[in-house]
Protein backbone atom coordinates (compact mmCIF):
# COMPACT_ATOMS: atom_id res chain seq x y z
CA UNK A 1 0.00 0.00 0.00
CA UNK A 2 1.70 3.01 -1.21
CA UNK A 3 0.82 5.79 1.63
CA UNK A 4 3.13 8.82 0.49
CA UNK A 5 5.99 8.91 -2.26
CA UNK A 6 9.22 9.34 -0.80
CA UNK A 7 10.85 9.33 -4.57
CA UNK A 8 11.65 13.34 -5.12
CA UNK A 9 14.04 13.31 -8.50
CA UNK A 10 11.16 13.68 -10.51
CA UNK A 11 10.27 16.78 -9.48
CA UNK A 12 14.12 18.21 -10.74
CA UNK A 13 13.72 16.58 -13.78
CA UNK A 14 9.95 17.70 -14.94
CA UNK A 15 10.92 21.52 -13.47
CA UNK A 16 13.69 21.41 -15.68
CA UNK A 17 11.83 20.07 -19.11
CA UNK A 18 8.93 22.85 -18.61
CA UNK A 19 11.84 25.46 -18.12
CA UNK A 20 13.26 24.21 -21.33
CA UNK A 21 9.85 23.93 -22.67
CA UNK A 22 8.88 27.76 -21.76
CA UNK A 23 12.27 28.93 -22.85
CA UNK A 24 11.90 28.34 -26.47
CA UNK A 25 8.01 29.44 -26.51
CA UNK A 26 9.48 32.75 -25.45
CA UNK A 27 11.43 33.65 -28.38
CA UNK A 28 12.19 36.97 -29.16
CA UNK A 29 9.71 37.03 -32.39
CA UNK A 30 6.87 35.97 -30.73
CA UNK A 31 7.14 38.51 -27.86
CA UNK A 32 7.43 41.20 -30.30
CA UNK A 33 4.34 40.39 -31.76
CA UNK A 34 2.37 41.40 -29.23
CA UNK A 35 0.39 44.29 -29.11
CA UNK A 36 -3.01 44.64 -27.66
CA UNK A 37 -3.51 46.34 -24.47
CA UNK A 38 -4.68 44.17 -21.51
CA UNK A 39 -5.31 45.83 -18.19
CA UNK A 40 -6.99 43.47 -15.41
CA UNK A 41 -7.32 43.50 -12.11
CA UNK A 42 -5.95 40.35 -10.44
CA UNK A 43 -7.11 39.68 -6.25
CA UNK A 44 -4.48 37.10 -4.95
CA UNK A 45 -6.00 34.47 -2.17
CA UNK A 46 -2.78 34.52 0.03
CA UNK A 47 -0.73 38.01 1.17
CA UNK A 48 2.11 38.84 -2.04
CA UNK A 49 4.45 38.29 1.36
CA UNK A 50 3.84 34.78 1.47
CA UNK A 51 6.73 32.84 -0.31
CA UNK A 52 5.27 30.81 -2.59
CA UNK A 53 1.82 31.06 -1.89
CA UNK A 54 2.13 34.50 -2.64
CA UNK A 55 4.83 35.71 -4.40
CA UNK A 56 3.94 33.40 -7.66
CA UNK A 57 1.31 35.65 -9.19
CA UNK A 58 3.21 38.72 -8.63
CA UNK A 59 5.89 37.25 -10.27
CA UNK A 60 3.55 36.06 -13.50
CA UNK A 61 2.38 39.80 -13.69
CA UNK A 62 6.16 41.42 -13.44
CA UNK A 63 7.04 38.37 -16.45
CA UNK A 64 4.09 39.46 -18.97
CA UNK A 65 4.98 43.17 -18.08
CA UNK A 66 8.50 43.03 -19.02
CA UNK A 67 7.47 40.53 -22.14
CA UNK A 68 4.85 42.82 -23.39
CA UNK A 69 6.82 46.16 -23.11
CA UNK A 70 3.90 47.15 -20.97
CA UNK A 71 1.06 45.93 -23.17
CA UNK A 72 -0.24 43.32 -20.63
CA UNK A 73 -0.62 44.49 -17.28
CA UNK A 74 -2.01 42.20 -14.66
CA UNK A 75 -2.55 44.71 -11.11
CA UNK A 76 -1.84 42.32 -8.17
CA UNK A 77 -4.74 42.42 -5.75
CA UNK A 78 -4.07 41.74 -1.91
CA UNK A 79 -6.47 39.56 0.01
CA UNK A 80 -9.62 41.60 1.26
CA UNK A 81 -9.08 44.74 -0.93
CA UNK A 82 -11.15 43.79 -4.14
CA UNK A 83 -12.61 40.26 -2.39
CA UNK A 84 -12.10 38.31 0.41
CA UNK A 85 -9.65 35.55 -0.59
CA UNK A 86 -11.38 32.49 -0.38
CA UNK A 87 -14.15 33.94 -2.51
CA UNK A 88 -11.84 34.81 -5.79
CA UNK A 89 -14.21 32.24 -7.54
CA UNK A 90 -17.58 33.95 -7.16
CA UNK A 91 -15.34 37.00 -8.22
CA UNK A 92 -14.40 35.59 -11.57
CA UNK A 93 -17.65 33.22 -11.97
CA UNK A 94 -20.22 36.39 -11.79
CA UNK A 95 -17.79 39.01 -13.62
CA UNK A 96 -16.88 41.04 -11.10
CA UNK A 97 -12.81 40.96 -11.68
CA UNK A 98 -11.44 39.68 -15.33
CA UNK A 99 -9.35 36.79 -12.96
CA UNK A 100 -7.99 35.84 -9.85
CA UNK A 101 -5.24 33.73 -8.27
CA UNK A 102 -6.04 31.14 -6.06
CA UNK A 103 -5.96 27.58 -4.49
CA UNK A 104 -7.65 25.06 -6.50
CA UNK A 105 -10.66 24.31 -3.93
CA UNK A 106 -12.10 26.83 -1.63
CA UNK A 107 -15.48 26.55 -4.28
CA UNK A 108 -15.42 22.58 -3.43
CA UNK A 109 -19.38 23.63 -2.11
CA UNK A 110 -19.85 24.15 -5.86
CA UNK A 111 -17.57 22.61 -7.45
CA UNK A 112 -16.85 19.45 -5.49
CA UNK A 113 -14.59 18.14 -8.06
CA UNK A 114 -12.48 21.43 -7.85
CA UNK A 115 -10.83 19.60 -5.14
CA UNK A 116 -9.25 17.17 -6.69
CA UNK A 117 -7.80 19.25 -8.94
CA UNK A 118 -6.21 21.44 -5.37
CA UNK A 119 -5.07 18.47 -3.21
CA UNK A 120 -5.99 14.95 -3.38
CA UNK A 121 -4.82 13.16 -0.06
CA UNK A 122 -2.89 10.20 -0.83
CA UNK A 123 -2.63 11.34 -4.18
CA UNK A 124 0.37 12.04 -6.66
CA UNK A 125 3.65 13.55 -6.22
CA UNK A 126 4.61 17.23 -8.04
CA UNK A 127 5.62 15.72 -10.65
CA UNK A 128 3.24 13.17 -11.38
CA UNK A 129 0.39 15.54 -10.85
CA UNK A 130 1.99 18.16 -13.80
CA UNK A 131 2.88 15.26 -15.99
CA UNK A 132 -1.33 13.85 -15.66
CA UNK A 133 -2.20 17.79 -15.87
CA UNK A 134 -0.64 18.59 -18.89
CA UNK A 135 -0.64 15.29 -20.83
CA UNK A 136 -2.71 12.31 -19.19
CA UNK A 137 -6.09 14.70 -19.36
CA UNK A 138 -6.03 16.76 -16.35
CA UNK A 139 -6.41 20.64 -17.94
CA UNK A 140 -8.90 19.45 -20.30
CA UNK A 141 -11.14 18.14 -17.81
CA UNK A 142 -10.24 21.32 -15.90
CA UNK A 143 -11.90 23.16 -18.37
CA UNK A 144 -14.95 21.03 -19.01
CA UNK A 145 -15.27 21.60 -14.90
CA UNK A 146 -15.25 24.89 -14.96
CA UNK A 147 -16.90 26.13 -18.36
CA UNK A 148 -20.65 26.04 -16.61
CA UNK A 149 -18.83 28.89 -14.39
CA UNK A 150 -17.75 31.22 -17.21
CA UNK A 151 -14.30 30.74 -15.70
CA UNK A 152 -11.12 29.31 -17.89
CA UNK A 153 -8.40 28.05 -15.72
CA UNK A 154 -4.71 28.18 -16.37
CA UNK A 155 -2.90 26.12 -13.97
CA UNK A 156 -0.17 28.94 -12.20
CA UNK A 157 1.77 27.71 -9.54
CA UNK A 158 2.37 24.14 -7.44
CA UNK A 159 4.05 22.93 -4.38
CA UNK A 160 5.12 19.99 -2.74
CA UNK A 161 3.65 18.17 0.23
CA UNK A 162 2.70 20.51 3.33
CA UNK A 163 3.07 19.68 6.82
CA UNK A 164 0.13 17.30 7.91
CA UNK A 165 -0.29 19.37 11.10
CA UNK A 166 1.14 21.57 14.08
CA UNK A 167 -0.19 19.88 17.26
CA UNK A 168 -0.04 20.54 20.70
CA UNK A 169 1.08 17.22 22.01
CA UNK A 170 2.69 14.15 20.29
CA UNK A 171 0.53 12.09 18.28
CA UNK A 172 0.88 8.40 18.66
CA UNK A 173 -2.80 6.97 17.60
CA UNK A 174 -5.81 7.42 15.53
CA UNK A 175 -7.45 7.36 18.37
CA UNK A 176 -6.12 10.74 19.69
CA UNK A 177 -7.83 12.28 16.54
CA UNK A 178 -12.02 11.97 18.10
CA UNK A 179 -13.08 15.02 19.14
CA UNK A 180 -10.14 16.77 18.52
CA UNK A 181 -10.54 20.45 17.83
CA UNK A 182 -8.39 20.91 14.25
CA UNK A 183 -8.00 23.25 11.21
CA UNK A 184 -8.04 21.31 7.86
CA UNK A 185 -9.24 22.16 4.87
CA UNK A 186 -9.71 20.87 1.56
CA UNK A 187 -10.46 16.79 1.02
CA UNK A 188 -8.50 15.81 4.35
CA UNK A 189 -10.86 18.02 6.54
CA UNK A 190 -14.15 15.23 5.61
CA UNK A 191 -10.71 12.47 6.41
CA UNK A 192 -10.31 14.39 9.26
CA UNK A 193 -14.11 14.22 10.14
CA UNK A 194 -13.98 10.57 9.51
CA UNK A 195 -11.86 9.48 11.67
CA UNK A 196 -13.69 11.45 14.52
CA UNK A 197 -12.41 15.17 14.63
CA UNK A 198 -14.08 18.25 15.16
CA UNK A 199 -12.31 20.59 12.27
CA UNK A 200 -12.87 23.83 12.62
CA UNK A 201 -12.25 27.20 10.04
CA UNK A 202 -10.15 29.80 11.50
CA UNK A 203 -7.93 32.70 9.56
CA UNK A 204 -3.99 31.42 9.18
CA UNK A 205 -2.93 34.48 10.99
CA UNK A 206 -5.12 33.32 14.21
CA UNK A 207 -3.79 29.65 14.27
CA UNK A 208 -0.80 30.06 15.80
CA UNK A 209 -2.20 32.03 18.99
CA UNK A 210 -5.43 29.81 18.88
CA UNK A 211 -3.10 26.91 19.20
CA UNK A 212 -0.76 28.28 22.18
CA UNK A 213 -4.23 29.30 24.57
CA UNK A 214 -5.27 25.68 23.63
CA UNK A 215 -8.61 26.97 21.28
CA UNK A 216 -7.84 24.71 18.83
CA UNK A 217 -5.15 21.39 19.47
CA UNK A 218 -3.93 21.38 16.21
CA UNK A 219 -3.84 22.84 12.97
CA UNK A 220 -2.59 22.60 9.27
CA UNK A 221 -1.90 25.35 6.87
CA UNK A 222 0.87 24.87 4.29
CA UNK A 223 4.17 23.78 3.33
CA UNK A 224 7.02 24.72 6.44
CA UNK A 225 8.34 27.77 5.32
CA UNK A 226 4.83 29.78 5.24
CA UNK A 227 4.15 28.17 8.10
CA UNK A 228 7.00 29.75 9.68
CA UNK A 229 6.30 33.09 8.41
CA UNK A 230 3.13 32.83 10.03
CA UNK A 231 4.21 31.93 13.62
CA UNK A 232 3.23 28.32 14.24
CA UNK A 233 5.83 27.63 16.46
CA UNK A 234 4.70 30.54 18.99
CA UNK A 235 2.23 28.19 19.35
CA UNK A 236 3.29 24.72 19.49
CA UNK A 237 6.51 22.68 18.88
CA UNK A 238 5.43 19.56 17.36
CA UNK A 239 5.29 19.58 13.71
CA UNK A 240 3.94 16.32 11.94
CA UNK A 241 4.69 14.62 8.66
CA UNK A 242 4.30 13.31 5.94
CA UNK A 243 1.72 15.84 4.16
CA UNK A 244 -0.98 13.08 3.59
CA UNK A 245 -3.38 15.30 2.75
CA UNK A 246 -1.62 17.53 0.20
CA UNK A 247 1.16 15.43 -1.05
CA UNK A 248 0.68 18.19 -3.90
CA UNK A 249 -1.11 21.89 -3.61
CA UNK A 250 -2.05 23.26 -6.94
CA UNK A 251 -2.75 27.22 -7.65
CA UNK A 252 -4.87 28.11 -10.57
CA UNK A 253 -5.27 31.69 -12.41
CA UNK A 254 -8.97 32.25 -12.94
CA UNK A 255 -9.88 34.08 -15.76
CA UNK A 256 -13.56 35.28 -16.75
CA UNK A 257 -14.96 33.66 -20.16
CA UNK A 258 -15.65 36.64 -21.67
CA UNK A 259 -12.68 38.56 -20.88
CA UNK A 260 -10.30 35.58 -22.22
CA UNK A 261 -12.63 35.96 -25.18
CA UNK A 262 -12.10 39.03 -25.58
CA UNK A 263 -8.05 38.71 -26.27
CA UNK A 264 -5.85 36.87 -28.99
CA UNK A 265 -5.24 33.86 -29.54
CA UNK A 266 -1.40 35.19 -29.00
CA UNK A 267 -2.29 37.21 -26.17
CA UNK A 268 -4.26 33.65 -24.31
CA UNK A 269 -0.74 31.65 -25.26
CA UNK A 270 1.44 34.56 -24.04
CA UNK A 271 -0.60 33.64 -20.28
CA UNK A 272 -0.48 30.31 -20.24
CA UNK A 273 2.80 29.96 -20.94
CA UNK A 274 3.91 32.26 -18.68
CA UNK A 275 1.78 30.69 -16.26
CA UNK A 276 3.85 26.83 -17.22
CA UNK A 277 6.87 28.94 -16.07
CA UNK A 278 5.04 29.79 -12.97
CA UNK A 279 4.55 26.17 -12.23
CA UNK A 280 8.21 25.59 -12.59
CA UNK A 281 8.94 28.55 -10.82
CA UNK A 282 6.94 28.17 -7.52
CA UNK A 283 8.03 24.52 -7.36
CA UNK A 284 11.43 25.44 -7.49
CA UNK A 285 11.21 27.90 -4.90
CA UNK A 286 9.32 25.80 -2.79
CA UNK A 287 11.77 22.83 -2.65
CA UNK A 288 14.91 25.14 -2.36
CA UNK A 289 13.61 26.76 1.12
CA UNK A 290 12.15 23.73 3.02
CA UNK A 291 15.51 22.15 4.21
CA UNK A 292 16.72 25.42 5.61
CA UNK A 293 13.42 26.24 7.09
CA UNK A 294 13.59 21.99 9.20
CA UNK A 295 16.99 22.93 9.89
CA UNK A 296 16.26 25.99 12.15
CA UNK A 297 13.45 23.88 13.63
CA UNK A 298 15.68 21.23 15.16
CA UNK A 299 17.98 24.34 16.42
CA UNK A 300 15.15 26.38 18.12
CA UNK A 301 13.47 22.75 19.64
CA UNK A 302 10.74 22.41 17.36
CA UNK A 303 10.32 18.73 16.92
CA UNK A 304 9.83 17.52 13.12
CA UNK A 305 8.33 14.36 13.60
CA UNK A 306 6.74 11.47 11.39
CA UNK A 307 2.87 10.20 11.67
CA UNK A 308 3.38 6.33 12.28
CA UNK A 309 2.36 3.68 10.39
CA UNK A 310 -0.42 2.28 12.12
CA UNK A 311 -2.08 6.18 11.75
CA UNK A 312 -1.26 6.69 8.24
CA UNK A 313 -3.03 3.50 7.48
CA UNK A 314 -6.06 4.34 9.42
CA UNK A 315 -6.29 7.62 7.25
CA UNK A 316 -5.29 6.36 3.84
CA UNK A 317 -8.34 3.72 4.58
CA UNK A 318 -10.96 6.93 5.95
CA UNK A 319 -9.16 8.55 2.73
CA UNK A 320 -11.10 5.78 0.31
CA UNK A 321 -14.24 5.92 2.26
CA UNK A 322 -14.62 9.79 1.80
CA UNK A 323 -13.53 9.31 -2.07
CA UNK A 324 -16.19 7.05 -2.64
CA UNK A 325 -18.99 9.04 -1.05
CA UNK A 326 -17.64 12.14 -2.68
CA UNK A 327 -17.63 10.16 -6.48
CA UNK A 328 -21.22 8.43 -5.26
CA UNK A 329 -22.45 12.20 -5.06
CA UNK A 330 -21.20 14.16 -7.82
CA UNK A 331 -20.77 12.75 -11.43
CA UNK A 332 -17.65 14.80 -12.57
CA UNK A 333 -16.19 14.37 -9.21
CA UNK A 334 -15.84 10.71 -10.25
CA UNK A 335 -14.76 11.40 -13.97
CA UNK A 336 -11.69 13.12 -12.55
CA UNK A 337 -10.81 11.09 -9.64
CA UNK A 338 -11.26 8.33 -12.15
CA UNK A 339 -8.75 9.53 -14.35
CA UNK A 340 -6.07 10.50 -11.92
CA UNK A 341 -5.98 7.01 -10.57
CA UNK A 342 -5.98 5.44 -14.39
CA UNK A 343 -2.59 7.54 -14.28
CA UNK A 344 -1.47 6.80 -11.21
CA UNK A 345 -2.06 3.47 -12.07
CA UNK A 346 0.03 3.91 -15.12
CA UNK A 347 2.55 5.46 -13.72
CA UNK A 348 3.71 2.99 -10.85
CA UNK A 349 5.98 0.61 -12.58
CA UNK A 350 7.76 3.91 -14.05
CA UNK A 351 8.15 5.09 -10.53
CA UNK A 352 9.34 2.09 -8.93
CA UNK A 353 11.68 0.99 -11.33
CA UNK A 354 13.70 4.55 -12.18
CA UNK A 355 13.41 6.99 -8.85
CA UNK A 356 16.17 5.93 -5.82
CA UNK A 357 14.23 5.83 -2.57
CA UNK A 358 15.66 8.15 -0.48
CA UNK A 359 17.92 6.22 1.91
CA UNK A 360 19.96 5.29 -1.10
CA UNK A 361 20.98 8.73 -1.87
Amino acid sequence: MRFFSDKWSPIRAMALTIAVTTAVAFSSSAVAQAKEQVRWAVPIAFSSSLQVLGDTLPWVAQRLDEMTAGAVKFEVIEPGKLVPGNQIFDAVSSGKTEAGYTWIGYEASKVPSSVLFGAKPFGMNAAEYIAWYYFGGGKELASEVWAPFNIVPVLCGIVGPESAGWFRFELKSIDQLKGLKIRFAGLGAKVMQKVGANVIMMSAGALPQALEKGEVDAAEFSIPSVDEQIGFFKGTKYNYFPGWHQPTTAQALYISKSAWDRITAQTQALIETTCMAAVTYSLAKSESLQGEVLKRHKETGIATLSLSPEILASLKKATEEVLAEEAAKDAMFKKVLNSQRTFEEAYKPWEAAAFLPLYQK
